[in-house]
């Protein structure tokens, strides 16, 4: 019934390829190339990636992983005050604390599999307790902002009111890169039916 875009070789949250392992590589090669060709007296400096998040709605962002201090003074400047970290692969917890950020590591694993009710259940509590302040921002995030945080942004929405298909409207119009798998839109219907 539904239709969801096809899966692609993810080389970063800004860029999906289909296939194009072998563009990549041969783009990679030649930056490489050109690289050498500016000389070796010359200073070549490493342009600093900003942090990759989406605003879907005043006050919820969905992204892919902080993973440094950099990004999280750009999280802080942000005006985020709350993040949920769905990622696994790292915690932000003490990245956060020098700027007051409250963090819920709430790790999941990107395995394509049900995903247990109380995952959002814990994720969803803290989110709604932060959106009663009235000046909190909350920044959902995963290690791409692909697939966990649009899952968990999606169990949020619904819980606010939002029908599942809104929800996913908005998330997928503002975050392009967002892809529900089936699994995880089970996985929300599913606690949405016993929140």
């Amino acid at each position: 019934m539904e239709t969801r875009r096809p899966i692609g070789v993810s080389v970063s949250p800004r860029v999906e390829c289909g296939g194009g392992r072998k563009k990549l590589l041969e783009a990679i090669s030649r930056m490489s190339q050109l690289a050498g060709e500016a000389g070796r007296d010359k200073k070549i400096t490493r342009r600093r990636m900003a942090m990759d998040m989406t605003w879907v709605t005043d006050r919820i962002a969905v992204g892919g992983g902080i993973w440094n201090a950099g990004n999280m003074d750009a999280v802080a400047r942000a005006g985020i005050t709350h993040i949920i970290d769905m990622q696994i692969e790292f915690d932000d917890t003490a990245l956060a604390e020098p700027h007051g950020i409250k963090v819920f590591w709430n790790p999941v694993d990107d395995d394509f599999e049900m995903k247990d009710p109380e995952v959002f259940e814990r994720g969803v509590d803290f989110a709604l307790a932060a959106l009663e302040e009235n000046e909190a921002k909350l920044y959902v995030h995963c290690a791409a902002g692909v697939h966990r945080a649009p899952m968990m942004t999606l169990a949020l929405l619904g819980v606010m009111g939002w029908t599942m298909e809104d929800a996913m409207r908005l998330i997928e119009g503002r975050r392009p890169v967002a892809d529900f798998a089936d699994v995880y839109v089970r996985s929300v219907e599913e606690f949405l039916k016993v929140r």
